[in-house]
């Protein structure tokens, strides 16, 4: 299995999301997460985390991560379909994880 890193981003940060949603779209969106996670939730390493950039020069589209596996990109691009994230306007970006030399 091939790992990778999913960047999730949108124009505005998560802290900003939820602050201009309403209890009733925040359980919503909660919902389709857990609903997208037991649909692909054998391929999480890590669902990760919203992130909030704190070193100058941190792109600030980038609201949080996740670690997935698959046995190659189109797998992976296959599990991503349909992402609550990109439904909800957001972009995902993809990266495979390189296999490093024993250090």
């Amino acid at each position: 299995m091939t790992k990778f890193l999913v960047l999730y981003k949108s124009e505005r940060s998560a802290a900003e999301q939820l602050a201009l949603s309403s209890a009733d779209e925040q359980q919503a969106g909660v919902q389709a997460w857990m609903d997208w996670v037991g649909r692909v939730g054998h391929a999480i390493v890590d669902l990760g985390s919203p992130l909030v950039p704190v070193s100058p020069g941190a792109e600030p589209g980038v609201g949080g991560f996740s670690i997935m596996q698959a046995d190659n990109a189109e797998a992976l691009l296959e599990l991503m379909r349909g992402h609550p994230h990109t439904e909800q306007g957001g972009t995902i970006e993809c990266f495979e994880y390189l296999t490093t030399p024993s250090w």
